[in-house]
């Protein structure tokens, strides 16, 4: 049987395929080069030139979910039919749509893992530096509109992106619960902390309260209905 011979690049994104569900199942310590290269069929040398370090494998992850988080804050970015704070509002609620909750939820699942403490450094690094900046171009578009208010458009975008972690312990309950009430509990106070990290946002950027909303209705619920069988989070991440 002929061997298949694949263009680099189909290589390298099977190689970052691959690496991207071992990572999640595993996490990106226990996850070797030779997992990695078992699960699509290459040798050692073969992965090499293609990534000289399981590192820098890990940072093309990164920048691989840097360019779409891009992508989709392009599209928001122009339209310009859009107000400011409609963009803004698409912007918090990129990903959080109750299509999307099962997405979300095993995401949370994995990469607020202990397992892959370094995985979630390194992606949340890349991607600010994405988000961070489409952010600040909202809210100066706000700015010439009148409807937000910023000495540094920047510092304010960075700021709103911080209180993501508000967040972090909230999943972990959310995983973590069980039985109805249990459950029900969780979904509430997850709630509770998205409205007040709404309003964290309202006041950052002078809007009125209310204004700034980060999941669409349902989305909590929907995530609750969508979580693992396992809760691979552990009491560090419950605390963050």
């Amino acid at each position: 049987m002929p061997r298949i011979v694949r263009h680099p690049e189909v290589r390298r994104a099977e190689l970052l395929a691959a690496a991207g569900r071992l990572f999640s199942a595993r996490g990106y310590e226990a996850a070797s080069v030779d997992d990695i290269i078992g699960e699509v069929g290459l040798s050692k040398g073969a992965f090499y030139y293609y990534f000289p370090s399981k590192d820098a494998l890990l940072e093309a992850l990164a920048r691989q979910a840097a360019e779409r988080a891009r992508a989709e804050l392009e599209a928001i970015l122009a339209a310009p039919a859009m107000s400011a704070v409609e963009q803004l509002n698409a912007f918090l609620r990129r990903g959080r749509g109750t299509d999307r909750a099962a997405e979300a939820i095993a995401t949370f699942a994995s990469i607020f893992s202990p397992e892959n403490i370094v995985l979630y450094h390194r992606m949340h690094r890349t991607v600010m530096t994405v988000m961070a900046p489409a952010l600040a171009r909202i809210i100066e578009k706000g700015r010439r509109e009148g409807s937000m208010a910023s000495n540094d458009p920047l510092i304010s975008a960075e700021l709103v992106l911080l209180l993501g972690a508000v967040t972090h312990g909230a999943v972990a309950d959310l995983l973590a619960a069980e039985g109805a009430d249990a459950l029900s509990q969780a979904i509430a106070a997850f709630e509770r902390r998205l409205a007040e990290q709404g309003l964290a946002v309202d006041r950052i950027l002078g809007l009125p309260d209310g204004t700034a909303r980060f999941v669409e209705p349902g989305f909590v619920a929907a995530m609750a209905a969508a979580r693992p069988n396992r809760n691979p989070l552990g009491a560090t991440v419950a605390a963050g």
